[in-house]
């Protein structure tokens, strides 16, 4: 029986790539699925035999650690470097979703506090 192995949604084109070329070189046999016409299924990489599983589970948990090691240290070189975005790189680059991000706190917290204040202001 198959068993899921990795979902794909919102996962980069070249990891999802790296995983099944790591599935094939471990002769690890899978399929995919999409996410459908409407795109609200599951897209995932599937184990055709549920036994592989723990293997396979295993060796795409060293691949995602060696991922995140490799993404922290090309982020701490560009850091070094000086091409890392900073938080005014991003208000120049971005100043509109930036408010608005901003804006959707301020609402939040006044959602959360008005409340109190009113409660407050009637005792």
């Amino acid at each position: 029986m198959s068993a899921l192995l990795f979902r794909l949604r919102n996962v980069p084109e070249d990891e999802a790539d790296d995983i099944r070329e790591l599935m094939q070189q471990h002769h690890i046999e899978i399929y995919e699925t999409n996410a459908g016409n409407w795109g609200i299924s599951m897209p995932g990489i599937w184990v055709q035999d549920e036994t592989d599983l723990p293997r396979a589970k295993e060796l795409v948990a060293q691949y995602q650690k060696e991922r995140a090691i490799d993404a922290r240290n090309a982020y701490e070189e560009n850091r070094r470097q000086g091409t890392a975005p900073s938080l005014m790189q991003t208000l120049k680059q971005r100043p509109l979703a930036i408010a608005g991000i901003f804006l959707f706190c301020l609402f939040v917290l006044y959602v959360m506090i008005s409340p109190f204040v009113k409660l407050a202001m009637n005792a």
